[in-house]
């Protein structure tokens, strides 16, 4: 039980990481400013939701090198971590 608990872990820790890496490359991209300039855009413009899910795409790469690897526990812990992602997506645009 700790090994599948703690490949899961593992998986989830990745997928944030994934999706950190993400939203700052996709920072980058739509801004000539510095990071915190342009963040503190995105939130007043009120699209922060939406750019922290364009943010999580990367996950779609981990995962399915997780599921070609045979690593199925990982994998399982990205789409947690990514479903968390989802969630708090959910709650920035709507709420």
């Amino acid at each position: 039980m700790g090994f599948i608990r703690k490949e899961i872990g593992i998986g989830v820790l990745i997928s944030l990481l994934a999706t950190t890496c993400g939203f700052f490359i996709y920072l980058q991209y739509i801004s000539e400013s510095d990071l915190t300039t342009t963040f503190e855009q995105i939130r007043q413009a009120g699209v922060l939701g939406t750019a922290l899910a364009l943010a999580a795409i990367p996950n779609l790469l981990v995962f399915f090198t997780f599921l070609k690897k045979k690593q199925d526990y990982r994998a399982r812990g990205v789409l947690i971590g990514t479903i968390f992602i989802a969630l708090l997506t959910f709650i920035l645009k709507f709420i």
